[in-house]
């Protein structure tokens, strides 16, 4: 039996004002999905969720020994024969980290050596990164995704097209003081990162505040806390004391919500173990369109001068795929598919189930369509205008598309255009 998923209305306001708290607010299961939707989501404010959302995940009993530390056995028998993504923590490679790909035997092997040796310094530093333990291992019972986070259209999309081999639900584990530089989140998305193993620091940035670590070619900081941004020939814009910050202690079974574009830094305090889903629904979608937007736009600069040549546009496109990782026609694709479903269900009186567990309601579903809605009419002008267009819907399938979806809302007495 599903469980419903509903909002009190199918159409919120945004007090940009509001959106940047004086603190991380910490909630518990009392709060409804509703709350969550219009306080977190459509506002874009962080928050901590309290253990109970996972103390009954299978993760948190059998990954863990009684002390709190790794249950390395476990791991070693679920999953010792697979290939894991890890970086090297002490070697930078960009603005990122080093990464290469292990035996999960192997690094457990590692992991286990160097607590044994009290985590010399002498040792590298590791961290499996961005492992889709889920996609690799879908008969393992792990973890339920918590009822606030299952308006997911990401991960609603590829879990539909398993031919793409993708999602974005992963696990991260890795010894004390590994850690993630300074970055948002992948198509400006939400995240969510759950604590099944030690805890975590959180540093959290709101949205332009990245700016203050910017040097003088526009390039983000590595390090959050480099003594390097105290360099004011090359970091013109830093100063710790106009900086809006949080600092945030996360403990076991707790989840961070981290909001749409909200830079971060994170450190394992502790051996730790997490489960972490980037994600995109109705409440971000403007944030996701407006990122690639840009995207599209500086990578047409950066070859402006190559405009002659045949094909231009679509070179500009396989550029975008390969820098943002996802080009016009797949964002069109993704929004497609979601508006579909949403109109199917609205018409046909069916249901869009996500996670084999929650169903969206009436005010749900009309939401994301209003949202919708608004994408596909900037995707269309903005394609026309830089003129691929052509290059995304061969048979106008767009045009038709929000032809179906403005006749739909109109049907239910739904204004034209409203903005999430």
């Amino acid at each position: 039996m599903s469980t419903l998923v509903e909002i009190d209305s199918s159409s919120y306001s945004v007090d940009e004002n509001s959106c940047v708290p004086d603190a991380i607010e910490r909630i518990d299961s009392t709060v409804t999905y509703d709350e969550f939707f219009s306080k977190h989501l459509v506002c874009n404010r962080p928050c901590v969720i309290g253990l109970q959302a996972t103390e009954n995940w299978p993760c948190r009993r059998e990954w863990v020994l009684s002390n709190g530390a790794p249950n390395f056995e476990v791991l070693r028998t679920l999953f010792g024969r697979s290939v894991v993504p890890v970086a090297d923590c002490n070697r930078k490679f960009y603005n990122s980290q080093f990464k290469n790909d292990m035996s999960m035997e192997s690094y457990l092997e590692y992991w286990v050596d160097y607590r044994r040796n009290c985590y010399a310094k002498s040792m590298p530093l590791l961290y499996l990164k961005d492992w889709h333990c889920v996609k690799n291992f879908p008969e393992v019972l792990i973890y339920e995704v918590p009822q606030y986070f299952v308006s997911d259209w990401l991960n609603e999309y590829y879990i539909a097209h398993p031919e793409l081999g993708d999602d974005y639900m992963f696990v991260y584990m890795g010894p004390k003081e590994t850690w993630t530089p300074l970055h948002a989140d992948v198509f400006t998305s939400y995240s969510w990162s759950a604590n099944i193993v030690g805890r975590k620091r959180w540093l959290l940035f709101p949205p332009h505040e990245e700016n203050h670590f910017r040097d003088l070619y526009g390039q983000l900081a590595y390090d959050a806390v480099s003594e390097e941004l105290n360099d004011h020939t090359r970091y013109k814009m830093y100063d710790s004391k106009k900086l809006k910050c949080f600092d945030i202690i996360q403990e076991i079974g707790e989840i961070i919500f981290v909001p749409s574009g909200w830079h971060h830094q994170v450190w394992n305090l502790e051996d730790t173990i997490s489960i972490n889903h980037n994600w995109i629904n109705g409440c971000n979608i403007a944030n996701v369109w407006s990122t690639l937007k840009k995207e599209m736009r500086s990578v047409m600069k950066e070859v402006d001068d190559c405009r002659d040549m045949k094909n231009w546009n679509e070179h500009c496109q396989l550029m975008l795929k390969s820098s943002y990782g996802m080009d016009y026609k797949q964002f069109l694709e993704f929004i497609s598919f979601i508006a579909k479903n949403r109109l199917h269900a609205m018409m046909k009186k069916s249901q869009v189930v996500s996670f084999n567990k929650y169903r969206f309601g009436r005010n749900h579903c009309l939401f994301d369509l209003r949202a919708l809605k608004t994408i596909l009419e900037d995707i269309i002008t903005d394609a026309q205008d830089l003129s691929v267009y052509k290059l995304m819907c061969e048979n106008d399938e767009a045009c038709v598309l929000l032809k179906d979806i403005t006749t739909f809302l109109e049907s239910c007495n739904i204004e034209n255009v409203v903005s999430p």
